[in-house]
């Protein structure tokens, strides 16, 4: 029979490893927007003639300078909270490690 608490560190790493999850969700969705800006970026250097963007269901003329200024500040946030996300994963990680050896442990004294 396993105590009670280490059924709690248990419940509490199946739930690290769950946010875990979650942030590799969230990290792969703003990768993803990362990418779609980055491309973004690459097409307006060799555009020529108007520029446009795409607003709800509108597509509307705009700067290019200025989309250009927007996509890059939208690049900044998005590198900031990838890497937001990855400092968190890391600690979770190394949080989930620690609970796991400690679990191991208890439960190995526990069959003594």
């Amino acid at each position: 029979m396993v105590s009670q608490e280490a059924e709690k560190k248990i419940v509490e790493l199946q739930t690290l490893e769950q946010n875990l999850q979650l942030f590799a969700l969230q990290k792969q969705k703003f990768q993803t927007s990362l990418n779609e800006i980055e491309n973004a970026l690459e097409d307006l250097k060799t555009a020529k003639g108007e520029t446009f963007k795409i607003i709800g269901n509108v597509m509307v003329a705009v700067n290019r300078d200025q989309l250009v200024k927007e996509l890059n500040e939208k690049k900044s946030v998005l590198e900031l909270r990838i890497k937001n996300i990855e400092n968190q994963e890391e600690k979770f990680k190394e949080k989930a490690a620690k609970l796991q050896s400690e679990v191991m442990e208890k439960l190995k004294n526990e069959k003594k």
